[in-house]
């Protein structure tokens, strides 16, 4: 399934509404997705219909219909998905996000400290991330490793945070494997 080629605007505009389908578990609104994104909802009503032909997104319709992700959109964004993932949190100018969970963590350059960077792969969005902004990441579950940084660069699409590390610590004793 993961051989459907979208584009950056669909791509976009599923990645919005697998992350709001998350936060309310419920049918999500075309103009909550526009907002998301930043456009218009009649394009969002076009884009949907196309996505509803490869079989991504169903609509739902009455009052408090919308649009929902299949599992076919979450193979094609590549993103898991689990009854009940470990809770790792994301800190944003030392407040905790709401709604945002810490999917994964790339160490991307370890060998030179002055440049050590982590990508952070979030479930949830990070449109209210900004480049400079400081972000501090854990504790994980097993080894409660916690990373302090700055971002450095995102990518809304795929919901991605590239942090210039600060400090990195996990506690000395044993983890709990």
């Amino acid at each position: 399934m993961s051989s459907i080629e979208l584009t950056s605007s669909q791509k976009s505009i599923l990645t919005a509404l697998i992350n709001l389908y998350g936060e309310q578990e419920d049918a999500v609104k075309g103009e909550a997705i526009a907002e998301e994104v930043d456009r218009n909802p009649g394009t969002i009503r076009n884009q949907m219909q196309s996505l509803k032909a490869l079989q991504l997104v169903e609509g739902v319709p009455g009052p408090k219909g919308g649009y929902k992700p299949t599992s076919n959109a979450y193979e094609a964004l590549d993103i898991q998905r689990m009854d009940e993932p470990a809770d790792v949190p994301i800190f944003h100018e030392g407040e905790e996000v709401p709604g945002v969970n810490v999917d994964g963590i790339d160490l991307s350059s370890v060998h030179h400290p002055e440049l050590c960077r982590a990508e952070i792969h979030v479930q949830g969005s990070v449109r209210n991330f900004h480049e400079g902004d400081s972000v501090t990441v854990g504790p994980t579950p097993l080894s409660k490793l916690v990373i302090d940084g700055t971002v450095d660069g995102k990518d809304d699409t795929a919901n991605i945070l590239i942090l210039r590390i600060d400090d990195m610590r996990a506690p000395d004793e044993p983890a709990e494997h």
